[in-house]
């Protein structure tokens, strides 16, 4: 064998060496951020999760509206890339705990009775107004002491939450998407599927409320969102009692 085969064979071998380590590189790389995305969601490999729908609150009849169907359509997409199942089940038919399995529910508490549940139980900080008279605090937020009233198509808000129940490692995570419309719905679970990385790297396997306002709906859809605030802690806490009005205090003060 000439120096000239020899060294030929010598630059294929390296080649396929080369090739081979970042093959394997590569793998692990995709493994890893894999391993993350399912912990972060609590969806390892071949697990069961419920997607909870709503209905749309414009209608008598059961149905839901079509920037919810999108919504479960990213969720879905979310879901099967993590390896797991999904059970899609409506709001006004489940009937079960949670920390079994990772949980996506979707809609406000005024369309959405396993929504409300979840507030009720793990978000005490915060009121939504579910009156359907129309009034400039239809659809507000109340988390603490702050409101937030929506401009619909304008500015609109939704809450972005993860969730766990108790102190076990294996409870499986709530995930609550509770817009003042649905197409804010829609805007949450596409915040969620673009940021789930940088939201992994801050909060780890830990609970989270965020407030984010959609902007500009009615020409952007669901595209412009911005994230508000971390509101964790005041949703968490009780909600602050209401002021007592001057004859009350006066009363009292006598």
């Amino acid at each position: 064998m000439n120096d000239d085969v020899r060294n030929i064979v010598l630059g294929v071998v390296a080649a396929g060496i080369s090739a081979g380590l970042g093959w394997i590189a590569r793998t692990y790389l995709w493994k890893r951020k894999l391993h993350r995305k399912q912990g972060f969601f609590g969806l390892p490999e071949n697990s069961e999760s419920l997607l909870v729908v709503n209905r749309d609150p414009a209608t008598s009849e059961p149905a839901v509206h079509r920037f919810d169907v999108f919504a479960l359509l990213e969720l879905a997409a979310l879901i099967k890339d993590c390896g797991a199942h999904l059970q899609v089940v409506t709001q006004d038919t489940v009937q079960q705990g949670f920390g079994e399995r990772t949980e996506f529910c979707v809609g406000g508490p005024g369309s959405n009775r396993r929504m409300l549940a979840h507030m009720s139980a793990m978000l005490p900080g915060i009121r939504v107004n579910v009156d359907p008279e129309p009034g400039p605090d239809r659809g507000a937020f109340q988390i603490g002491s702050e409101r937030y009233r929506m401009e619909p198509g304008v500015t609109e808000y939704v809450l972005l939450a993860r969730l766990t129940a108790g102190e076990r490692r294996e409870a499986r995570p709530v995930f609550l998407f509770c817009g003042q419309r649905a197409i804010t719905n829609q805007a949450a679970t596409r915040y969620l599927a673009r940021n789930h990385e940088r939201l992994t790297r801050k909060h780890g396997g830990n609970s989270f409320v965020l407030l984010l306002k959609v902007v500009n709906s009615q020409a952007y859809g669901p595209d412009v969102v911005e994230l508000v605030a971390d509101v964790t802690r005041a949703a968490q806490a009780p909600l602050p009692a209401p002021e007592a009005s001057p004859a009350r205090a006066s009363h009292r003060a006598s």
